[in-house]
């Protein structure tokens, strides 16, 4: 008797979206960490992507507002990790 091996899940790849006011239009520093927006964490880069693009648009009229998308399983597994830049991104492809 054979048996039909199941389904590989898909691999979870965590991703964390966040944003909130930053200092300076060039930088990353936020104004208020007590505001941050935590968007949420999401099980692939084209669901985090749909939330950030979704969040940076409700806030498109505040230029210092900024929405990040974090590639939490880059932290969670050293083994992937290029560099900790590597590891966030504005949403861009």
């Amino acid at each position: 008797m054979t048996t039909t091996p199941p389904e590989a899940k898909p691999r979870q790849l965590l991703h964390l979206v966040f944003g909130g006011e930053i200092e300076k239009l060039d930088g990353t520093e936020f104004r208020n960490l007590d505001q941050l927006d935590i968007v949420g964490i999401f099980p692939s880069y084209a669901e985090a992507h749909a939330a950030w693009k979704g969040a940076a648009q409700r806030t498109v009229d505040n230029a210092q507002m900024r929405y990040f998308i974090v590639h939490m399983h880059r932290l969670l597994d050293p083994t992937t990790m290029q560099s900790p830049a590597a590891s966030i991104s504005t949403g861009k492809s």
